[in-house]
């Protein structure tokens, strides 16, 4: 469960790092099988450097974890990940999309963004969205962590973002094995590995409202293997089921 200081200063600051979630074993386990997801991601045709959205391929993105190792599917649905979602939320989100990003030495940064906006116009209004973050090493400035403005999340249109908003960030660092939970309308970045031998890696899971499409197409992603042994929960937070985004019916008598 997340506890009552991690709620607040979600609330508050728009983030909280909680620690200690993973073992070093667990970490070390995860961690090897998202090195050989990246290997079979290749294989299969998905790259994992994006020209576009990072400036060089020292910046390794993996796509489609759930589909690429069954790891993946347990850490999408942590009581931890699913509690946070809840607490924020409430009870109508979904599974928008689970990735990796690995910063090797001399990778750099994407541009300034909010995972709210990319799938939502603006006003952003409410915590809609959610980043859950597993962090695989030790995070820290020089490797690469996530360079975020705390307090962004109460930004509700693009044009309450500073320009000068690169020099008021700050990067997040957290041990390997903590989760950090970070509202999904916070303005980040991914940060610069100015080292010259430590790899950063992280996994970012996204939910979001129901209402909201989802950001990668779980129907089309996942193999019929990968869906066969999923609960009806997690079928319904996939978008798998007939109707994929129906909230539960409310009437007037429960004003």
């Amino acid at each position: 469960m997340l506890s009552a200081s991690h709620q607040i200063q979600l609330k508050n600051a728009g983030y909280s790092i909680i620690e200690n979630v993973l073992s070093e074993r667990q970490v070390a386990d995860v961690r090897q099988r998202l090195m050989l997801a990246a290997e079979e991601s290749e294989r299969r045709g998905v790259p994992t450097y994006i020209e576009g959205l990072d400036p060089n391929a020292q910046n390794v993105r993996v796509f489609n974890l759930m589909d690429l190792d069954p790891i993946f599917l347990e850490l999408i649905q942590h009581p931890l990940a699913i509690a946070t979602a809840e607490f924020l939320m409430g009870q109508d989100f979904i599974i928008s999309n689970f990735t990796a990003n690995i910063a090797k030495p001399g990778s750099g940064s994407m541009k300034i963004h909010s995972d709210l906006s990319i799938v939502l116009p603006e006003p952003w209004l409410e915590p809609w969205s959610l980043n859950i973050i597993w962090c695989l090493d030790d995070v820290t400035k020089d490797n690469g962590g996530t360079c975020f403005l705390p307090g962004s999340h109460r930004f509700q249109r693009l044009s309450e973002v500073p320009r000068d908003i690169a020099d008021r960030m700050t990067a997040f660092e957290a041990p390997a094995g903590s989760v950090i939970a970070m509202d999904g309308r916070v303005w980040h970045t991914s940060g610069k590995n100015v080292t010259a031998d430590q790899e950063r890696a992280l996994l970012f899971g996204y939910y979001s409202r129901a209402f909201i499409r989802p950001q990668w197409n779980h129907s089309v992603g996942l193999s019929q293997a990968s869906q066969r042994n999923l609960s009806p929960q997690m079928r319904h937070w996939l978008g798998l089921g007939v109707s994929a985004n129906i909230a539960p019916l409310r009437g007037l008598d429960e004003r």
